[in-house]
């Protein structure tokens, strides 16, 4: 049951998740591609951005709580679709979709690693 509810949960993520493009603004998203794009944001494997480098602009952070928040929302969405936990829905999500889309020389941690480079 247990595999079950972690595909399902896959389907469902990725379901939801064009709606974390509409949780943030356009202003946020290009804020965090031109981030992502030079090195400072990257993706984590529990499905939020991090920073690979701290930000001295303080709209990229801005814009990394923003995305996040809405990140958090979609998981808890699926989760509770699902039958699953947040964290189990923000981990598939990176395994099922936000991987995938990484673009090479984006940055992304995997569990328990560091920063690597695609």
């Amino acid at each position: 049951m247990q595999a079950r509810n972690i595909i399902i949960g896959a389907a469902a993520i990725a379901a939801l998740i064009p709606a974390v493009a509409y949780a943030q603004s356009a202003a946020t998203k290009a804020t965090v591609d031109r981030a992502k794009a030079a090195g400072v944001v990257g993706e984590q494997a529990d499905g939020y951005l991090g920073f690979v480098t701290e930000p001295a602009d303080p709209a990229i952070r801005a814009a990394v709580t923003e995305t996040n928040a809405g990140r958090a929302q979609v998981y808890r969405e699926a989760a509770a679709r699902t039958g699953t936990t947040p964290e189990a829905a923000g981990a598939s999500a990176f395994t099922t979709v936000v991987q995938a889309r990484l673009k090479p020389g984006e940055f992304y941690r995997p569990t328990g690693g560091g920063w690597v480079r695609k």
